[in-house]
């Protein structure tokens, strides 16, 4: 694993625990999907969905606010000489792979219902 990738993957969970404690937004749930730390570990872009979707809006902003707080946190429990500056990113992958197996199951009711139409027909 490179270093880059350890460095993602610790931000990550780190982000994630202080996001759990520190942030709030009533009735949502924000998890942390990605962290992506540029070459020169200048910036990081975190990815975050969010339960429900539709206040995806107010949590970026809740996070966005948050942000000074959060890199605090980072400071204080990792010892890094400089953390990245951390630029928040709605990741609607979750949201898309829901919509998929909607799409996805009600192709196969179609097709299921189609095959009793037809098993209907040689009843007959």
């Amino acid at each position: 694993m490179a270093k880059s990738d350890k460095l993602n993957e610790l931000l990550r969970e780190e982000l994630a625990m202080a996001v759990n404690r520190e942030v709030v937004v009533p009735n949502t749930l924000i998890t942390i999907s990605f962290v992506e730390c540029s070459t020169d570990l200048k910036q990081a872009r975190i990815g975050f969905s969010v339960l429900p979707d539709n206040l995806a809006g107010t949590a970026l902003r809740k996070l966005n606010s948050s942000t000074s707080q959060l890199v605090g946190i980072l400071r204080n429990r990792l010892r890094l000489r400089k953390i990245p500056h951390l630029i928040w990113e709605f990741d609607a992958t979750e949201k898309d792979a829901s919509r998929i197996e909607k799409l996805i199951a009600e192709a196969n009711r179609e097709d299921d219902d189609e095959e009793l139409a037809e098993d209907d027909l040689d009843n007959i």
